[in-house]
């Protein structure tokens, strides 16, 4: 065994065993909810509200999620002479597990430095790999028909969510380990990328309101999908700050159930540039190349490929594993006064306060093992005008 990669498995190893196991040395006996009873001050600060119309809407897109049941792809596969990484199905958890899932693609790499790469898609997934890689020494060259912000990546919601569509229930057990070393090595890589130019991520306040009492039981049911697991609720109490409920008299909205939590979110065009920048310091460049077999995978001149295609693998491989899952989007524009966003998925609507413009998320029916991709404006403007609709009656406290 070389040398370098002996070394990479015992950090690797070590890695683990300090996210995982010291983590674990942390965690109280007894289990804790995802949220606080710690008393909020007497009184909230005043909220701005969203300037809600439809004549504010600047952009309109759909991103389809690469779920996969039993989780991402994460195997090798020999391709003739060629040693093909996978790294893709990460459903609605891309950006959030972007690095955990880098390191683990990384560590897979049997090489000597300064060995040429290949990777394969320059999303959020393909481009935390190429930096991960161009870190253990590796000449990193990233394949891809699109750059941001062109990219599937580029029209995603951009929150801290890394449990969302990474796997059923059915599976969680089988998975749960890989996801926490993942989520955790995520969530510290994110903490060294706060207050950077440009605010790539950065922490905002958020609202969840409810018609009914909150369900503090972790999984996650949507109808007319599968089980998913709980994984955040279950696996990082000890990690992310506690929600806190919002009592009556605090209470803004209109809602009888509100809680209140931070939450990590990424300006994805200030954060994609910022990765970009990053990968060409570094030496890195960007081919465009198309893929439309996956024999194609041999024409490359490296010997080493990271697969990391996202949708587009389901046409790619022929993975029928991959189910497509809609998720449209819309943007308004910035207001530099909303420091606060809120989700009431009841009303089927959540907004946040992106730095791009404020991003306003529809939730439909029937957006479960959807390919189409294209835009329905309807969607949109109701979601804007619901949001408008909570911030009519909202009222000062």
């Amino acid at each position: 065994m070389q040398r370098r990669h002996f070394m990479k498995q015992a950090l690797g190893a070590g890695l683990a065993s300090s996210l995982l196991g010291c983590t674990s040395q942390r965690q109280p006996a007894s289990y804790h909810p995802p949220y606080s009873p710690v008393t909020l001050p007497l009184s909230l600060p005043p909220l701005a509200r969203v300037e809600a119309r439809s004549d504010r809407i600047v952009a309109m897109n759909v991103c389809t999620r690469p779920f996969r049941a039993m989780g991402p792809r994460t195997d090798v596969e020999s391709m003739g002479n060629k040693t093909v990484i996978h790294n893709y199905g990460h459903g609605g958890s891309g950006w959030s597990l972007s690095w955990g899932a880098a390191a683990l693609a990384e560590q897979q790499i049997q090489a000597e430095v300064n060995t040429p790469v290949a990777i394969v898609g320059c999303g959020a997934i393909g481009l935390t790999t190429a930096i991960a890689c161009q870190r253990a020494g590796y000449q990193v060259t990233i394949y891809a028909k699109e750059r941001p912000p062109y990219v599937r990546s580029s029209y995603a919601t951009g929150i801290w969510s890394p449990d969302s569509r990474i796997v059923t229930l059915e599976h969680a057990a089988d998975y749960a380990q890989t996801w926490q070393w993942m989520a955790r090595l995520s969530y510290l890589r994110f903490q060294t990328l706060l207050g950077l130019a440009g605010t790539p991520v950065e922490w905002t306040t958020m609202f969840r309101l409810a018609d009914k009492p909150f369900d503090d039981k972790g999984g996650h049911n949507i109808p007319g999908e599968p089980a998913y697991p709980g994984f955040q609720h279950q696996l990082l109490s000890d990690l992310t700050p506690k929600a806190r409920d919002v009592p009556e008299h605090l209470n803004p909205f209109a809602t009888p159930h509100v809680r209140q939590f931070p939450l990590l979110m990424f300006n994805i065009s200030a954060y994609s540039q910022y990765l970009l920048d990053v990968f060409a310091r570094n030496g890195g460049i960007i081919v465009n190349r198309t893929l439309s077999h996956q024999d194609d995978f041999k024409q490359f001149d490296e010997s080493i490929i990271v697969n990391c295609t996202g949708y587009g693998a389901k046409a790619l491989l022929n993975d029928e594993t991959i189910t497509p899952v809609r998720g449209q989007t819309c943007k308004l524009m910035p207001q530099p006064e909303l420091q606060y966003g809120l989700q009431y998925f009841d009303r089927h609507t959540s907004f946040y306060p992106r730095r791009d413009g404020i991003l306003v998320q529809a939730g439909a029916e029937g957006d479960f093992n959807n390919p189409q991709a294209n835009i329905d404006p309807a969607e949109s403007v109701a979601a804007v005008n619901a949001i408008a609709d909570i911030m009519q009656s909202m009222h000062r406290v």
